[in-house]
């Protein structure tokens, strides 16, 4: 406007009158909350630690440090400052190679479905790296994230027997069909605790949609911005990631709280059953049919 005034040397009323626009347009002045210097410094500072998260899980982080805010306000200032979550690289998806037919069971309750799954990186050196990951796929916790050179169907046997030790072990069991996980020596071992098998169908990883999730989320958002000296180190940083992912991160499929805050919400009642129903009503299940 000022601008205008200048070129034609004529009032503000009048540029105004010209350009049909109330004059009032030219005094307004946006407010600016007292609070959004430290509110934009605690955005920063998450973005920075957490690259791969998008404006509404920085508004549950925000949340987390005691904030009172709603993603729409979020957004705003995401907007202005020009925010962009990293253009995710196009990943290649393996094929499974089983001969067994698709299963597929709805998770109903914590401990209900377990899902597992390989995920490969490697070291600085270029050694590789097999990282082995079990998620509930009721309340979307990561109950193992164990990193090595190999695991043997033993290897697997052993981090089961690990977690029986906390919780008790689930009615089903998903996963592909890699060897690991049709062994004999491990499906005897699950039957004997009548733990049941479900197998996806070959070049189906969507029917192991919940682990295949986890190991989207865990690449983008750590391996694909860590680097790993050796073994050790990648041990390490796998645990402090897990931990922040269970206790710490937002998830959208549970209302934006962080899943070990979830399976509190779906704790045991004192008759021993699941106390569900609140939870039903706070999570996203992926639309998948129930084994008949």
């Amino acid at each position: 406007m000022n601008e205008l005034q200048s070129k034609f040397a004529v009032s503000e009323r009048r540029a105004c009158l010209v350009i049909d626009q109330p004059r009032q347009s030219q005094r307004y002045q946006p407010k600016v909350s007292s609070d959004e210097p430290a509110l934009l410094k605690d955005i920063l500072n998450l973005v920075r630690e957490f690259p791969r998260y998008g404006y509404r899980l920085i508004c549950g982080k925000l949340r987390q440090l005691g904030w009172t805010i709603n993603p729409k306000r979020v957004y705003r200032i995401w907007k202005k400052e020009g925010l962009k979550v990293p253009i995710k690289k196009q990943k290649k998806r393996r094929m499974g190679d089983s001969t067994n037919a698709s299963h597929r069971q709805r998770a109903e309750h914590p401990n209900h479905v377990w899902s597992w799954d390989f995920i490969f990186d490697r070291t600085a050196s270029g050694k590789a790296l097999k990282w082995l990951n079990i998620v509930d796929e009721f309340t979307r916790e990561n109950l193992c994230l164990e990193v090595g050179y190999g695991f043997t169907s033993e290897d697997v046997i052993d981090q089961l027997a690990h977690i029986s030790k906390e919780r008790s072990l689930p009615k089903f069991i998903r996963s592909d069909n890699g060897p690991e996980f049709i062994a004999e020596k491990l499906k005897n071992w699950l039957a004997n605790l009548d733990v049941g098998t479900l197998y996806v169908a070959p070049g189906s990883p969507w029917e192991n949609a919940f682990a295949e999730s986890f190991n989207s989320r865990f690449r983008d958002e750590f391996l694909a911005l860590e680097v790993f000296d050796n073994l050790q180190a990648a041990k390490i940083l796998t645990g402090q990631w897990r931990k922040n992912y269970n206790e710490a991160r937002p998830h959208s499929s549970l209302g934006y709280v962080p899943p070990s805050e979830f399976a509190r919400q779906c704790s045991v009642s004192v008759a021993g059953a699941p106390s569900t129903e609140h939870c039903r009503n706070n999570t996203t299940n992926f639309n998948q049919p129930v084994l008949s």
